[in-house]
């Protein structure tokens, strides 16, 4: 397995050092480029050591640029890996920007790319971000996080960097690690639900009963997110449809959000076939005709009927 990983300007960056010697010790080969945001948290000299092969951070280097070097590049991997993806270089790639070796890189590959966001809680949820991020789904990047938790900054929220361990266990599920004839020393085995498709149910229902009132419960929806992971990381192709809840979609997991039980249901059979259902919603016991109003209080005071 050829892994081309692009490390962007986080300071997040450090844990791309352990994504390489993961990735390392399961036998592949890793080839980095730092972008210069990159080169402020981790040096080219530690990333080398580890990875074994020269480090690459000029677009228009001479040596390398006379053999078209951002384009061999993006043609020798097998897939790449953009850890940590920050909001700049992910803006970058929704608008394809090629203004340095990475962002020119990842214009010229036609391989898989995954990319695990790293950046403060409210750049996460800038919709700027979040336009940039549905766009780049849209053009078929993966997205491996990012989970909630303490930030660098002190804050807290949705944009700390997955980590490199979950990050290992999705990539260790594509499919090149288990084409014919690549046998690696330390390769892993094949994942045992690889090409099956599964389906997961998770969290509560909300069910109207007018515009600011419903009924439900308060499911958090950790297992059937769980469950999803799970079946991820064993290799089946995994759809998450999902109620309302504050956690994360899960690494390598398709995630569709809904609110009431019809949406839940019509979501579920849009994806059947499967081959593995796995229903933990909490889905509501009621629904109600909602009222197009608020349903006001009785005049004694009592609740609304």
């Amino acid at each position: 397995m050829r892994i081309l990983l692009i490390i962007s300007g986080s300071v997040a960056a450090y844990k791309s050092l352990d994504l390489i010697r993961n990735l390392k010790e399961r036998g592949a080969s890793v080839t980095t480029v730092l972008t210069k945001g990159g080169e402020q948290f981790v040096t080219p000299l530690s990333v080398a050591a580890l990875s074994g092969a020269p480090v690459y951070t000029d677009l228009f280097s001479l040596k390398d640029e006379t053999e078209m070097g951002h384009i061999r590049l993006s043609r020798e991997a097998d897939l790449i890996l953009v850890v940590p993806a920050s909001a700049n270089l992910l803006a970058k790639m929704a608008s394809g920007i090629a203004d340095d070796l990475a962002s020119t890189i990842l214009l010229a590959t036609d391989k898989p790319v995954y990319a695990a966001p790293a950046m403060n809680h409210r750049m996460w949820a800038h919709p700027a971000t979040q336009r940039n991020v549905a766009q780049l789904k849209k053009d078929g990047i993966t997205f491996i996080g990012p989970d909630p938790g303490a930030l660098a900054c002190g804050e807290e929220g949705e944009g700390r960097m997955c980590s490199p361990d979950a990050i290992l266990s999705v990539i260790l599920g594509h499919a090149a690690w288990r084409e014919p004839g690549i046998q690696h020393k330390h390769a892993a085995p094949a994942a045992p639900l690889s090409g099956r498709t599964a389906l997961v149910t998770s969290g509560p229902t909300h069910e109207p009963i007018d515009p600011v009132r419903f009924l439900g419960n308060r499911s958090s929806g950790k297992q059937g997110h769980a469950i999803a992971e799970a079946l991820a990381r064993a290799g089946a192709k995994v759809t998450l449809v999902t109620g309302p809840t504050a956690l994360p979609s899960p690494a390598g997991v398709t995630t569709i959000p809904v609110t009431t039980a019809a949406e839940m249901l019509a979501a579920c059979e849009k994806q059947l076939p499967v081959d593995i259902a796995v229903f933990a919603a909490a889905v509501a016991d009621w629904s109600a005709a909602p009222a197009p109003h608020k349903i006001k209080k009785r005049a004694n005071g009592a609740p609304p009927e």
